[in-house]
């Protein structure tokens, strides 16, 4: 009896210390290729010089050492170009997010998006990506 205790008690310990990490995400995959792919080298004065396998993984790169740098900017840039920024910097802001929409409406980037070629695709998803793994 006092053997089958101990077998039972280092067995439900093996079942419950084996974790097995759970399945990534396209996103989370994309992104390990790119870090995989990518090197970072920061000069004396702390210019980020990017090297990539593909274009793709330095544009992933560049803009992660950006965000790095100055997330703040990237983000405002980002509400920026998406007519948002009243929604940050208040009423002020306002004829900078209605020429931003007139500009191009999120619909017509995301056709632009469609219609582009497989190579700035890739490029452009590396953008996102660099950001988002930031």
């Amino acid at each position: 009896m006092r053997h089958y205790s101990l077998f039972l008690f280092l067995a439900i310990l093996s079942a419950v210390s084996c974790k097995t990490e759970p399945n990534k995400t396209a996103e989370q995959q994309r992104w390990d290729a790119h870090v995989e792919n990518t090197t970072i080298i920061r000069d004396d004065f702390g210019v980020p010089h990017i090297y990539g396998k593909t274009d793709a993984d330095a544009v992933f790169g560049l803009l992660y050492a950006q965000s790095e740098d100055d997330f703040n900017r990237v983000e405002q840039n980002y509400m920026w170009a998406t007519g948002r920024l009243a929604e940050v910097e208040g009423e002020d802001a306002i004829y900078s997010d209605v020429r931003a929409r007139l500009f191009m409406t999120q619909e017509e980037a995301i056709a632009n998006y469609e219609r582009s070629p497989e190579w700035l695709k890739k490029l452009c998803v590396a953008f996102a990506d660099g950001i988002n793994y930031y």
